[in-house]
Formats: C-alpha cells, structure tokens, sequence
C-alpha cells in the first residue's frame, strides 16, 4: 500500500489532479446517463450532451498537458487549441438550445409571432456597427446566429495556422499577439450575441433556468482564460520562476495553469449537474411544479 507520507509535492500534486480527472468524469457520465435514460427530446438533449462533455474534456487535456510537462511550446499549443476549438462548437450549442427552449427554427424561417417586433438594445462598441434600437424579426435572429458561429470558423482556422506557423519556425511575437486578438474579438462577438439573447427572452427562457447554463459555460471560458493572463503576469514580475535546469519557466506556468483547471473542473462538474439535469425530460420537474400549485 502507498505511504502517503513518503510522497513529494510533485507527486502529491500529480494524484490530486489524477483523482480531480477522474470525480469530472464521474459526475459527467451520471449526468449523461440521466439524460439518455430520458431520451425524450433529441434536438435538446444533444445539444445539452455536448455542453456537459465541455469540463471532462477540459480536464482530460489538461492532465495530458501534466503527463508531458517537459513539451514543447507547439504541444501545449496544440492541447489548448483542442479545449478552445470545442469551446467554440459548445457556445454554438447552447444559442442553439435556447432557440430550441424557444421554438424557434432558422431553416425553416420559423419564429414566433409572440416575439417578432421586440426591441434589442445594443451597448457600445456594437454601436459603431448597429443602431442602437433594433427590431426583433427573423434577419436579427440570423445575424445573431452568425455572430455566434463565426466563432466556431475562425477559432479553429486560427488554431491550425499558429501550430502550423509554429513548426515552420515563423511565430514571431508581433503575429502571436494578433492571433490573440483576433481570437479575443471573435469569442467577444459570439458571448455578446449570447447575452443579448439572453436580455432579449428572459421572460420565456426563465423556467429553463437559463442564467445558471450560461454561466457555467462562461465561466469556463473566462476563468480558465483570465487565470491564464494572471498567470503570465506573475511570470513577467518573477514570481513563479524555475528551479530545475530541466525546466523552463514556461513549462512550469502550464503545469500551474493545468493543475488548477483539473481541480477546477471538478466544481464546475457539480454545477452542471445541477444547471443541465433531466429533470425536464423525466417528469420530476412538471410533478414539482405540480406540488408547488396545489
């Protein structure tokens, strides 16, 4: 039996993340089980599968990152495109999940006379490109489907020309921080048309629960990305430094930035379960709300 006393940080920090992975995993699949058990509405329920599967996959990519701590740049590159690439397809998802909520059908110009004509307030910088009220109708839902599916093109495009440029040897400074701000930019579009939607239908979508979804989502995506901006700001003050010669201070910042999201992930796991149930789809919900009005 391991004697847990003899163990190294290292190796104290390794079993941790481990055992993280693996309570992400866990929760992820009772919550996937419940919704195939309760496979009632399809178009919903994938959408929702794919979400959820957003933490695991966060923190299995973030474990591969741990296993190779000595990588190289291109690889560690190669693993966050992974986790931004399918965020991407999972903010996708969920604008698509809230038009589901909302019967509202793009391909088949389908939009509820309920909702056509309602005003949508855009905030500056948007101004400079839209009026500032504009008319709910089925060409604003299709522009705010783009904006948010622009995303999905242009993270992945981006993510292929980096690692490519990368192994090429022309990635100079100057190119790398123009593919971060056009990553910003773009992400910044896709969350933008999401909280507008959200503004928008609040109403309709409140026995969904939508806030709690969204937030898992975003939360995700900033935590993860200002925890690594805060990260490269200790680097640059010399906070975190390297004491191997095996080492570089790189190397030592992405196993920080990958413990952190396997343990992470786990709280993020819990609250999905809660957020994305199948309560709608097993009729636990509807025998609640049942109880609630007797």
């Amino acid at each position: 039996m391991m004697d847990l006393t003899k163990l190294k940080p290292p190796q104290i920090t390794f079993y941790c993340s481990a055992f993280s992975v693996l309570l992400t995993v866990h929760f992820t699949i009772q919550l996937v089980s419940q919704h195939l058990f309760h496979w009632k509405n399809p178009k919903e329920q994938k959408a929702i599968l794919i979400i959820v599967l957003m933490a695991p996959i966060y923190a299995v990519v973030s474990f591969i990152g741990l296993l190779e701590v000595k990588g190289s740049e291109t690889f560690f590159l190669f693993l966050e495109s992974i986790k931004e690439c399918y965020e991407a397809l999972v903010i996708a998802k969920f604008l698509a999940l809230m038009y589901s909520y909302l019967n509202i059908s793009m391909s088949k110009n389908i939009v509820p006379d309920g909702i056509k004509g309602r005003e949508i307030h855009h905030s500056f910088p948007m101004t400079l490109f839209q009026p500032h009220v504009v008319r709910l109708d089925h060409h604003t839902l299709k522009l705010l489907k783009y904006w948010t599916w622009q995303f999905v093109v242009i993270r992945p495009v981006c993510s292929t020309l980096m690692i490519a440029l990368q192994l090429i040897g022309f990635y100079p400074s100057w190119l790398s921080w123009t593919f971060t701000i056009i990553v910003n930019f773009s992400v910044s579009l896709a969350l933008y048309s999401l909280v507008i939607f959200y503004h928008v239908f609040a109403k309709e979508l409140a026995p969904h629960n939508p806030l709690a979804k969204f937030l898992c989502i975003k939360g995700i995506v900033f935590f993860v990305f200002w925890q690594g901006i805060a990260l490269d700001i200790l680097v640059a003050m010399g906070f975190i430094k390297s004491h191997h010669f095996w080492l570089e201070v790189e190397q030592i910042q992405e196993a920080i930035q990958n413990v952190l999201v396997c343990l992470e992930m786990v709280i993020f796991a819990v609250v999905q379960k809660h957020a994305y149930h199948a309560g709608p789809y097993s009729g636990e919900t509807k025998k609640k709300l049942d109880k609630k009005t007797e």
